[in-house]
């Protein structure tokens, strides 16, 4: 069995709204084999609570305005760190980077079909390692500053 037509054109609208407001590292998978709770899963991240928030909220009115979709479920609006939507077809994590990387959920569904995304959800792959790298150079000039 494989993600049904309605199911991936969920998940490109959500990588795509995900992208327009600068998520990182998008990812999807078809994991309707292994699950029969739903057909795909989408992931993302962003390197703040503030900027989850905006994610998931572009992502849910994007799926509502452009394909009249409405979660079944949200969870974890309260700490932003790790927000999830239930669209029962799909379901959509947006993580703050430091959960993504602690909870490797692409571990879990490495062995699953990923799911072709839009160009600019592509593009995202890599950035929070990018992101971190710059903020570590940051650090690291702050701290040599404060010891002259």
């Amino acid at each position: 069995m494989t993600a049904t037509d309605r199911s991936i054109e969920l998940i490109n609208v959500a990588a795509q709204a995900a992208a327009d407001k600068l998520a990182h590292d998008i990812i999807a998978y078809d994991v309707s084999d292994v699950l029969s709770i739903t057909d795909a899963f989408l992931l993302a991240s962003a390197p703040s609570d503030r900027q989850v928030k905006s994610i998931v909220d572009e992502i849910e009115e994007r799926l509502l305005k452009d394909l009249g979709a409405k979660p079944v479920r949200r969870e974890g609006d309260r700490d932003a760190r790790w927000i999830l939507l239930d669209y029962v077809d799909i379901v959509v994590h947006v993580q703050h980077s430091e959960e993504r990387v602690f909870y490797a959920l692409e571990r879990l569904w490495k062995d699953c079909p990923e799911i072709e995304l839009p160009e600019e959800a592509k593009l995202t792959r890599g950035k929070a390692e990018e992101h971190a790298k710059l903020r570590e150079a940051q650090a690291d000039d702050d701290l040599d500053g404060d010891l002259f």
